[in-house]
């Protein structure tokens, strides 16, 4: 027996005892070759399978990709990995994943498959439970959310009014008893100005509860307001910069940024000892960036244990998928970046 003769006996033991799919087509679109591995998967006779196009065994929502990716192979692109989904004679749907050439001298498409099905039926399981487990997530902070909401109501439509009208009876007293003395008259400013101190805190406190005003004006609005805020309590100048389309978070997005940025503010009015913050947004790459950075004294992260304020911001970043980064190190200042898709 020739070399050649040997080499193609070898070839033809290969092609018929591999357990993988493989196949010889056409550049017609018809099966010229098979080996038992296609017959005993997709459960059709070698008369079935050349007797039509390979096209009316795949699944139809899968024909137009494949035809696709068929013409750029034909034009001489290699098919590396590629996945798509064949109708069984039972009616079992079949996953395959293919590496394919095309001899243009032969006018011939040699392919080879793995099935498939099993992992694409544990991708999906995984991914029904991970839906599953993120609308329990959303339901859970939407109920939260609703819960805060109703607080925050009844602290500034409710308390922060009793307040105002004890600071008009107290203003009241202090016009209309002249003959008051004058230690009282003090006493009565000193309640006058502790009654602003008590409206002015409720609003806040009502504020960080829930703010409202996220609904009504957006997000930019919302953190520049905060921004203002914080410099004004803490005496720190708190930077807001934007260079994104707020239309292209959901109201969840916008919610939790606000949320991130909030934890992340109080950290550095907390701990970090700064003298200027910046917080900044920006669409780059097709991902919207958060980031809130501090020229305070930073930490050691490979050393620092997880504060209240970081683990509510990881487990606020991790329920929108977005990714999380934390730049720092000793006396370097703090950069707190979050990453989620458009």
């Amino acid at each position: 027996m020739t070399d050649v003769k040997i080499s193609e006996f070898e070839m033809f033991a290969l092609f018929e005892m591999t357990p993988d799919l493989v196949c010889i087509a056409g550049k017609d679109g018809f099966l010229k070759k098979v080996n038992p591995a296609v017959i005993d998967k997709l459960g059709y006779s070698e008369t079935e399978l050349f007797a039509r196009p390979v096209a009316s065994f795949i699944y139809p929502e899968d024909r137009d990709t494949t035809h696709r990716e068929r013409m750029q192979l034909l034009k001489g692109k290699p098919l590396l990995n590629f996945q798509n989904r064949y109708v069984a004679k039972d009616g079992r749907i079949i996953w395959l994943e293919w590496t394919s050439i095309y001899s243009s001298d032969k006018e011939i498409v040699f392919a080879i498959a793995k099935d498939i099905t099993v992992r694409k039926e544990i991708e999906k399981d995984i991914e029904d439970k991970y839906r599953k487990f993120k609308s329990l997530a959303t339901h859970f902070k939407t109920s939260i959310e609703k819960d805060r909401k109703y607080l925050a109501v009844e602290l500034h439509e409710e308390l922060a009014q009793l307040a105002a009208v004890v600071k008009l009876d107290v203003d009241w007293v202090n016009t209309q008893e002249p003959a008051l003395s004058e230690l009282s008259k003090k006493r009565i400013e000193h309640a006058l100005a502790v009654s602003d101190l008590l409206v002015n805190t409720i609003r806040r406190i009502s504020f960080s509860i829930s703010p409202n005003m996220l609904e009504d004006t957006g997000l930019n609005e919302t953190l520049q307001w905060h921004c203002n805020e914080f410099a004004i309590l803490n005496g720190i100048p708190c930077i807001f910069e934007t260079r994104y389309n707020e239309a292209d978070l959901t109201q969840e997005i916008k919610l939790d940024f606000f949320r991130i940025c909030q934890e992340s503010l109080n950290n550095v009015m907390d701990h970090a000892q700064a003298s200027r913050v910046k917080i900044s947004i920006e669409d780059k790459d097709r991902k919207i960036y958060l980031s809130i950075a501090d020229d305070g004294t930073g930490f050691d992260a490979g050393q620092q244990k997880q504060t209240p304020g970081l683990t509510n911001i990881s487990k606020l970043v991790a329920s929108i998928n977005a990714r999380l980064t934390i730049h720092t190190a000793p006396g370097c200042g703090t950069r707190i970046e979050v990453v989620v898709p458009k």
